[in-house]
């Protein structure tokens, strides 16, 4: 994935995230993932796995491809 690819799916995440409602510890509890974690995802500085950008979409009752754009 391009640079530009990555960042649209960080600011996606965390957008839909607050658009929710919840917070990153929130979040962290329904996708079973650390809020330290969701934290770096959300800054730039990890990349979810598939797997895991499936679980994230699936909380945030969205289709994972909606992340991309």
């Amino acid at each position: 994935m391009t640079n530009s690819t990555l960042i649209k799916i960080y600011k996606n995440i965390k957008k839909s995230r607050l658009e929710k409602g919840y917070s990153q510890a929130k979040f962290a509890e329904l996708t079973g993932l650390s809020e330290d974690y969701i934290s770096l995802i959300e800054n730039g500085k990890r990349t979810p796995s598939l797997k895991r950008l499936i679980i994230i979409a699936d909380v945030l009752e969205i289709d994972a491809y909606k992340l991309l754009m």
